[in-house]
Parts: C-alpha cells; structure tokens; sequence
C-alpha cells in the first residue's frame, strides 16, 4: 500500500506523519487490495478554531473513497476520516461478497 501525505500551507511534523501513517495502515486490515491512499492536509484560512482540514482518498481496483473533515486538529479530523472510510470500505466488501 503506497501512502502520500501533502500539507498544503504548512510542514507536517514527523509525528503527524507518523500518526497519519498509522491510522491509515488499519484500512488495510478491512480491505487488503488498497493501492493508494493519498492524504491531503490544509490549513483553512481564516485562523478560526475549526481550520484544519484533512481529505483522504483511498484507490482499489475499480474504485475510490473519499472522506474529507475539516476540525480543531489534523488528528481529530484523520480520525473521523478513517472511521468514515472503515464504512465505506467495509459496504463496499459486503457489495463484492453478494456478487
């Protein structure tokens, strides 16, 4: 599984990479056939308490998901994305079984 991290504005710290890197590596436990995941983190102007956005976009054969969350820290909003794509991912799982 190929992971790339962008910050756009900004320098990520190892430790949100690292942290980044560690959640998106339990999708692989739902789905093993995941490619890509590309993860996208942005500082939303103005400064306001809600201005970290993090989108992630996860590649398997013949499809995508995509989750994006705007919170307080790049963490809460990782977190959220995960668990919205763990759904995503496990729909999809369930979609193929009954093919």
């Amino acid at each position: 599984m190929d992971v790339r991290i962008q910050s756009i504005h900004f320098d990520a710290s190892e430790q949100l990479q690292a942290f980044v890197q560690k959640k998106v590596s339990k999708l692989e436990k739902i789905y093993e056939d995941i490619q890509k995941v590309e993860v996208s983190l942005k500082v939303v102007k103005p400064e306001s308490s809600d201005n970290k956005e993090a989108g992630i976009k996860i590649l398997v054969p013949n499809s995508e998901f995509y989750a994006s969350k705007i919170c307080d820290t790049f963490e809460e909003a990782v977190d959220l994305n995960v668990e919205a794509l763990e759904k995503q991912l496990l729909k999809y799982k369930e979609k193929q079984r009954s093919k």
